[in-house]
């Protein structure tokens, strides 16, 4: 089939800045809702604040740029066939049976752990108590988090469109956190730590002395999002209408119209019309990747950053694993007073939760694409309505969660999540070059597009192998 136009799909007239902002802009906020949390609110203010930024400023430079060159792959791939990459994956030899199931499960075992839940619960806890928690109230902060989780829940019924839904969530959330970050920044931290980030991201140099590739790998792996499987939120694309998304449908809320989702995508003619289309597609996406998610994920990684490493000069302490998601904020009241105290919790629980949210609706998603598009008798099941699967699903993995949150501290749980995500890095660039190179000409990537592929397999699959090694020998096998 053709590809749409732009306007077709927005239903407006013209598409000029305004429209962009109104209408083509929307994946990348929920990619970045989920960016500004694990890494840039808990894995690198606690490396940083550490060890400082000399040696894993380039680290988090090199990993947003390769994840944004790899996220746009992803969202390639989504735009000229309207298919999402989980039902993709399947594509690719030997098939189905092997990549659509395998896939699911290391997405499931990166994410599944709850430590983003975690982590928001016990910035709510001390934001409703007043006080930084202590290890007698872990009970109290983990049946917190999973009241957020319910709340995601509710967030997605009460939308129309899924995807809209978290689109207005992520635009509220991630502009208030952006916002609020630069002004406490401007006014509480020194010029000289401003300076030492930025200079920080551009001094390529051996990484300091102690830290191990492992905790490395984790800073790697959350910048930006995910490493190598970013392509779990790429799905949004299609719901958004991108390309020939528009001709595939949408997860509707429980709210919405029943909305049927066609198991596979469908591509477009080799000619001039759908080339000329296909070039305006082109650019909107990568309006919405490099000018909205890049910056928002580098200014997400460096605002909060600064801000740790300001605490840590006024505590003259550094944080651990069980005190990093509020040790801001307890610097923050010994030193500004009470005010600053719930300012600075409130922001890490925003940032904690639009994770939360991005990443619990993707497991879900991932899940409910995969099953319709390999699975007859599923769709026979549904009756053309994804939903009557998406939600008693969601409620099911809720559960599943709640019981792992109270298993280890947040941070020890995202540290690997971060690690599994750079599982991906292995597997996914090479299944993606291999699907692109068979897209209509017009959307083919250039060579130098699958050069960068492959540097995604060798810096995140460095960071894996080695936080494989120290999981079975116990010992890291780099330490710097």
């Amino acid at each position: 089939m053709d590809l749409p136009e732009p306007e077709e799909v927005f239903g407006v007239r013209h598409i000029g800045r305004k429209e962009i902002i109104k209408f083509a802009i929307g994946p990348s906020l929920i990619a970045l809702g989920i960016s500004i949390g694990s890494g840039e609110w808990l894995l690198g203010p606690l490396n940083i604040g550490t060890f400082g930024w000399a040696g894993l400023g380039w680290v988090i430079l090199v990993s947003a740029l390769l994840q944004v060159f790899f996220n746009v792959e992803c969202a390639r791939y989504v735009t000229a066939t309207g298919e999402v990459p989980v039902v993709g994956w399947g594509r690719v030899p030997p098939g189905f049976k092997l990549w659509v199931p395998l896939s699911v499960f290391i997405l499931f075992f990166a994410f599944i752990w709850g430590g983003w839940a975690a982590g928001a619960g016990q910035g709510l806890f001390a934001l409703i108590n007043g006080r930084l928690p202590e290890e007698a109230d872990l009970t109290s902060q983990r049946w917190l988090a999973i009241g957020l989780l319910a709340l995601v829940f509710v967030i997605t019924a009460l939308s129309r469109r899924v995807s809209r839904g978290l689109e207005l969530v992520n635009w509220f959330l991630v502009g208030s956190i952006l916002i609020l970050l630069l002004i406490i920044d401007l006014f509480l931290v020194p010029f000289d730590l401003w300076w030492e980030g930025i200079k920080g991201f551009f001094t390529f140099q051996k990484p300091p002395e102690g830290i191990s590739a492992t905790d490395l790998g984790g800073l790697a792996g959350f910048t930006a999002l995910a490493s190598g499987l970013n392509w779990y939120v790429m799905s949004h694309y299609r719901d958004k209408g991108y390309g020939m998304g528009h001709r595939i449908g949408y997860i509707a809320g429980l709210r919405g119209a029943k909305r049927e989702v066609q198991a596979v995508g469908v591509t477009f003619p080799d000619d001039e019309k759908n080339e000329r289309i296909w070039k305006r597609w082109y650019r909107l996406l990568l309006i919405d990747m490099w000018g909205v998610f890049f910056i928002g994920a580098m200014l997400g990684m460096f605002l909060p950053t600064i801000l740790m490493r300001r605490a840590v000069e006024l505590t003259g302490e550094t944080p651990d694993a069980a005190t990093v998601p509020t040790f801001v904020a307890g610097a923050m009241d010994a030193e500004y007073g009470r005010f600053m105290f719930y300012v600075a919790l409130l922001m890490g629980t925003f940032i904690l939760f639009s994770t939360q949210l991005g990443i619990f609706e993707a497991l879900i998603r991932n899940f409910t694409d995969a099953a319709n598009g390999t699975s007859s008798r599923f769709r026979q099941a549904v009756a053309g309505d994804p939903r009557r699967f998406y939600y008693p699903f969601m409620i099911f993995v809720l559960i599943v969660i709640g019981i792992l949150l109270f298993q280890s501290l947040p941070v020890t749980l995202i540290n690997t999540s971060a690690n599994m995500s750079n599982l991906g890095a292995l597997l996914f660039p090479f299944m993606l070059i291999y699907l692109n190179r068979r897209l209509p000409r017009a959307a083919r990537p250039k060579w130098h597009h699958t050069v960068i592929l492959l540097l995604n397999f060798v810096f995140f699959g460095f960071f894996f192998l080695n936080f494989v090694f120290e999981q079975i020998t116990g010992d890291a096998l780099v330490t710097f």
